[in-house]
């Protein structure tokens, strides 16, 4: 009971940051042309995704946001079995459960989901994304990490 209310005060403030971040971008980024923050290598941006990573599936809010309702609950469902008990795998379930909230709040109070972190080499430009993005990501690496055994968490 105690990881659960730790759980969900980190989960209420990650997806708050996000929220934060995502209204900062709206007011600030909106209209405007990408700001520079390292030459070469990293804009500030604003960029209304209506469909999902790397912009696949565009215009198909609602099945995406369905999609992410049933992996927020098969994940709470099935906690005990994709989760473990030691600290990285907790971390790990934080970062993802408040990832996906904070897009998911995002496609149904909006109908797409703000991302504004731009990085790129010369030509060639990384998706641009969002912190609830970053949190799932590095869920995924944790998870993947603490898969390879008990050496690496």
């Amino acid at each position: 009971m105690r990881f659960a209310l730790i759980a969900f005060c980190a989960v209420s403030n990650l997806v708050l940051a996000d929220a934060l971040v995502k209204e900062l971008a709206a007011g600030l980024l909106k209209g405007r042309a990408a700001i520079t923050v390292l030459p070469g290598f990293f804009n500030l941006a604003y960029v209304e995704n209506r469909g999902c990573a790397w912009g696949m599936l565009q215009g198909h809010v609602w099945p995406l946001a369905a999609f992410g309702f049933a992996a927020f609950g098969f994940l709470i469902w099935k906690r005990r079995s994709v989760f473990g008990e030691k600290i990285p795998d907790r971390i790990a379930e934080i970062l993802l459960y408040a990832g996906i909230a904070g897009n998911l709040i995002d496609r149904v109070c909006r109908g797409y989901v703000i991302d504004m972190f731009d990085f790129y080499w010369k030509t060639s430009h990384f998706p641009c994304f969002n912190l609830a993005d970053a949190y799932i990501s590095v869920a995924a690496g944790i998870m993947i990490l603490c898969s390879f055994g008990k050496r690496t968490c």
